[in-house]
């Protein structure tokens, strides 16, 4: 529970708020108990008449107002507490994830990010709208309460003493079950949310495999351990309850039955004294036992805050980007030494050295798992190099702001994502352009016909990742991006996949047109493209084997006239 409470100490306006409802809560309390034992002692035994305690009265029901309006202030500060410490931890979250490499957003699942994004930050509530206010409310008006009775009666508080012990001792026994079952739920909600949705993403191919039925069976386990592990969580908290009722029963039971024996046979104390202490105790021990289920609801917390930590400590060491500016274009693009492994024994690039021209088209070649898009995710800076750096200008990349760098260039990748909105949001991505370049880009990617053949043209609503849309034309609205863009370098993942041989001629002639202008290098495999790239870089097991043109190659690498070879008869 310790980062919960570093979270709570940080609110500060907030606790000092808390302390102040306490002690104010400790003396509501005192003066309850006080008012009831002096109008009960003046009319039962005094015999004072009831106009004599209407004033009495008064300030009792004046202080009964005040106590239920403590427990809402407390409350209200706790769920304002709750609400600005979850804002938060879903802001870190989300940075957190976005902040994370190529590499590692591609692990785990996304329902299981969703889950700790809103179900396990939800787990947090408890924490602050419950056990922080209460733990103040149940640590400071006890103690006042404790004082008090000492000064009555000292055997009372003796009493108190003893037996109050046992239930933060039980508090503590069952925290820790319930900190264990809380880790097991949000394990299990995590799992199941994680295959409901990648059940859901899959469904046609489950479909197409006959495999439905059996993913709804372990969707079906999933949510019965689910269910089982919220059930023990309930068990627990039953258990805690009881317990905690039994002890504060018996406690009171204690006290009362002293109270009598001296009341009544020893005839050691007086009324007033032994009904004010009788008053007291109930309360001391109810504070203490609704300490103790707020705690259960804490320690239910901590568990949720555990997964969280771990998530936010999950982050992959990132290499820090500089301050610098583009004062210039881009003239310069130099690989050094580059290498990359994903794992200590995946795939790996393997000191990567050359020279980029200023403008043309560079075409990255070589057999699939060669490393050719892996090249192209460091080159975009959603990869940092393990060794070896990448200069731009003649300073290495991670000298610019981040922000700065990716204004400079465009990236396709070749499953591009289309989000839900109209096509204009698609293609602008936040850009303020006139409708005039908007068709202009369309036209370059061979998407206007498409487009304007559409009743609202290019306010016509997409589903969620291009719904609506076929594999070609949801390449073409992506590769729009990058003539709207207009920027230095231009990075394609294999442009033309998904497209017929007539808007691949119109393409590559919109990408002609580009390259005098920007730097574009393309992962390319289809012999179009690569002949008609400036420059080449052929690419083997993650070693760069040769580079120059396409007629350079032809003769100096026997091993790239081979897959030319190979791709011709196939093509």
């Amino acid at each position: 529970m310790k980062i919960l409470q570093r979270l709570a100490t940080a609110e500060r306006k907030s606790y000092s708020l808390l302390y102040v409802v306490a002690i104010t809560f400790g003396v509501v309390v005192i003066a309850q108990a006080y008012l009831i034992v002096t109008i009960v002692n003046d009319v039962f035994l005094r015999n004072v008449t009831f106009e004599h305690v209407i004033v009495l009265l008064a300030v009792l029901l004046v202080v009964l107002l005040m106590r239920a309006l403590l427990s809402y202030w407390s409350n209200r500060i706790g769920v304002s507490m709750a609400t600005k410490i979850k804002e938060d931890i879903r802001k870190r979250l989300l940075q957190a994830y976005g902040n994370e490499s190529l590499s590692m957003s591609y692990q785990g699942q996304s329902g299981a990010k969703v889950s700790v994004m809103l179900d396990t930050v939800d787990e947090l509530d408890s924490f602050f709208r419950q056990y922080v206010p209460q733990r103040m409310v149940s640590t400071i008006a006890p103690v006042m309460i404790l004082i008090v009775i000492f000064s009555q009666h000292v055997y009372s508080g003796l009493i108190l003493l003893v037996t109050a012990p046992f239930i933060p001792i039980f508090m503590a026994i069952i925290g820790g079950m319930t900190q264990r079952k809380s880790e097991e739920k949000l394990e299990s909600m995590k799992a199941f949310s994680g295959r409901f949705l990648d059940t859901l993403q899959g469904i046609e191919s489950l479909k197409v495999y006959g495999k439905s039925k059996k993913y709804k069976e372990i969707i079906r386990q999933s949510s019965l351990r689910f269910r089982d592990t919220t059930m023990e969580i309930l068990k627990v908290a039953f258990t805690s309850s009881l317990m905690l009722e039994f002890i504060s029963m018996l406690s009171i039971g204690l006290v009362a039955l002293e109270l009598g024996l001296r009341l009544i046979v020893f005839q050691q104390i007086d009324f007033f004294t032994a009904f004010f202490i009788l008053l007291l105790v109930p309360e001391f021990f109810n504070l203490l036992k609704e300490l103790g289920s707020a705690f259960h609801a804490g320690r239910s917390s901590s568990g949720a805050a555990e997964k969280i930590e771990e998530e936010l400590q999950k982050k992959e060491q990132r290499v820090e980007w500089g301050q610098e500016r583009f004062n210039e274009r881009i003239s310069s693009l130099q690989l050094q030494n580059v290498h990359f492994q994903y794992c200590s024994e995946g795939f790996k690039l393997n000191g990567i050295n050359t020279r980029f021209p200023r403008h043309g088209q560079v075409a990255l070649v070589g057999k699939s798992g060669a490393g050719k898009t892996t090249l192209l995710h460091i080159m975009s800076g959603l990869l940092q190099p393990t060794e070896g750096e990448m200069y731009v200008n003649d300073l290495p990349l991670t000298s610019y702001k981040e922000s700065e760098w990716f204004n400079q260039i465009s990236y396709v990748t070749q499953h591009p994502y289309l989000f839900a909105g109209t096509i204009a949001e698609n293609m602008t991505m936040g850009l303020e352009v006139t409708e005039e370049e908007l068709r202009d880009a369309a036209e370059k990617a061979g998407i206007l016909d498409v487009i304007t053949s559409f009743p609202a043209e290019f306010q016509t609503m997409i589903g969620e990742g291009g719904r609506g849309l076929s594999g070609g034309e949801k390449q073409r609205i992506a590769i729009s991006r990058a003539f709207l863009k207009r920027p230095a370098i231009v990075l394609f993942d294999e442009p033309t996949s998904g497209l017929d041989l007539v808007t691949e001629q119109v393409l590559h002639d919109s990408i002609e047109q580009l390259a005098k202008q920007a730097l574009v290098i393309t992962v390319a495999h289809r012999l179009q493209t690569i002949k008609r790239a400036n420059y080449i870089l052929f690419l083997e097991n993650g070693t760069l084997l040769a580079e120059g043109t396409h007629e350079q190659l032809l003769k100096q690498s026997e091993r790239y006239e081979q897959m030319f070879s190979e791709k011709r008869e196939v093509d």
